[in-house]
């Protein structure tokens, strides 16, 4: 049976597809992932068939993210130019054609022609969220998760207003290449994401909850079982530099944004991370790309283009980053205090879920960074009280499995799906 997971937007959003995939194939499914080209070697590597979108979406999402970090909604407003629009009706017809042939398609919020071409097909859907967005008074959507308490009722209508926004981003490109195709809208056109929560139509959370609880209000099928790291990783081998400055000197302050940032502020970033790290009297291990520059080696400072964050952070003594959910679940496995940059959207909100559970100090917004406040956070995130409550919630993080149960409730979907089938056509005959 071959399953097809459409995955869209970066790295982050990508690689959980990659650990749930590895976690099918060990049931003995086939598994197609769609995702930007720019990750063909990397699933490929994991022996996945891989079906490429065209362009860089990803690139100019993230370019609207920060330049309307400061208000979420202008988020969603900003992606509406022609250059993103021919992107997404071109990525509409590489997602739709990764389906071919597909037994169900687990799909990203971002990729909801998903859920279209599932009913198409006579197959069942699984929406694959990163971040939660059924609706639940308990908290806001992750959007507006760091702004002003709003109380229980308007939590939920923040959730309804999230799910609008991410609808109203595929919307236009979705509609456009349904009605090229087929010369109408599917029936039933509207929003995929309320309409996930049955039992043959469930909704899966990568997300642990150790760090947002399920919420009690939360309808039957929608499951968030913990986060989906890959267990067997990729091999890789670490430069001779790299292994020498690992292990000449204490544990280094890991440093990287990601992929976001702009060149343009790349200095300035640069020389205020290094000046932090000096004053905090800690050796740094910095990611360069994205917002962050290439300086030079010194025996307390390593300049690197990366390395898988699994093998990596759990060697640190604390990670610096944008709050991407990716980097984010990294650095809870791991086990280490976090010091959270958020650059614009969903990272101020896990910038500030990290503080209220205690492994980093308030988050600093990119546009309030200054040498002396990383370097005071830097600091305190090397307390021993942080240390033991990064130390606890990773523990916690790493037994939960979340790849594994969600593989399995993919599986009992499936046979769901196909008993209740088998059932309507006996019946009609």
């Amino acid at each position: 049976m071959l399953i097809s997971m459409l995955s869209t937007g970066t790295r982050g959003d990508t690689q959980p597809f990659i650990a749930l995939g590895l976690e099918l194939k060990k049931k003995g499914f086939q598994v197609r992932i769609a995702a930007s080209q720019s990750y063909r070697t990397l699933i490929e590597g994991y022996g996945f068939d891989f079906a490429p979108l065209r362009g860089d979406v990803a690139k100019i999402i993230e370019s609207g993210m920060v330049k309307e970090a400061d208000n979420p909604l202008a988020f969603f407003t900003s992606l509406k130019n022609e250059e993103l629009m021919d992107l997404m009706i071109e990525s509409q017809e590489d997602l739709h054609k990764a389906c071919d042939g597909s037994d169900a398609i687990v799909y990203h919020p971002g990729a909801s022609i998903g859920y279209f071409a599932a009913k198409e097909m006579g197959i069942p859907s699984i929406l694959a969220s990163p971040f939660p967005m059924t609706p639940t008074n308990e908290y806001p959507a992750i959007i507006f998760y760091d702004r002003v308490r709003f109380g229980k009722m308007i939590n939920k209508v923040t959730h309804r207003i999230f799910e609008m926004g991410f609808w109203k981003m595929s919307n236009p490109a979705l509609k456009m290449y349904w009605k090229k195709r087929y010369g109408k809208l599917p029936e039933g056109f509207g929003s995929p994401y309320p309409r996930q929560r049955t039992k043959e139509s469930p909704t899966l959370v990568s997300l642990s909850p150790s760090v947002f609880p399920v919420p009690r209000d939360w309808p039957n099928h929608v499951y968030s079982f913990g986060y989906w790291f890959i267990e067997d990783h990729e091999e890789y081998e670490p430069s001779e530099e790299l292994q020498q400055f690992l292990k000449n000197g204490e544990p280094p302050v890991y440093v990287g944004f990601g992929s976001v940032g702009g060149k343009d502020q790349a200095a300035e970033a640069t020389e205020r991370v290094v000046k932090a790290l000096k004053t905090a009297g800690k050796r740094g291990l910095i990611h360069t790309g994205g917002g962050l520059e290439k300086g030079e080696n010194t025996k307390d400072l390593f300049f690197f283009n990366g390395a898988p964050h699994e093998w990596l952070f759990p060697q640190m003594s604390g990670v610096v980053h944008h709050g991407g959910a990716g980097t984010t679940a990294a650095a809870l496995r791991a086990g280490v205090p976090q010091a959270v940059i958020p650059f614009g959207n969903d990272q101020f909100a896990w910038g500030k879920r990290m503080n209220e559970l205690g492994v980093s100090a308030k988050a600093i917004p990119r546009k309030e960074l200054t040498a002396e406040k990383l370097a005071d956070t830097i600091l305190y995130s090397q307390t021993g009280e942080v240390l033991a409550k990064a130390k606890e919630i990773g523990e916690r993080v790493r037994a939960e499995k979340g790849a594994e149960k969600a593989a399995n409730l993919i599986m009992k979907t499936i046979h769901t799906f196909n008993d209740k089938e088998k059932m309507v056509h006996a019946e009609s005959k």
